[in-house]
């Protein structure tokens, strides 16, 4: 399954920021890109998905 049927655009756009600043922070800038970040969140389980998207809003993250 998708994880675009899965998570709603909002909180997919917050997910990849969160993903590209902090999961792929040591991958080289050509490997940093839409597709690599949703392979990553695809790999998050539900639950670590959804307190990734609470700590990107608590911390604002999604305002960088």
């Amino acid at each position: 399954m998708s994880i675009f049927t899965k998570v709603a655009i909002k909180d997919l756009q917050i997910l990849r920021k969160v993903v590209r600043t902090q999961h792929m922070k040591h991958y080289p800038s050509s490997h940093v890109n839409d597709t690599e970040a949703d392979r990553i969140i695809e790999s998050l389980s539900d639950n670590a998905r959804e307190k990734l998207i609470k700590l990107a809003v608590d911390y604002g993250i999604t305002k960088l």
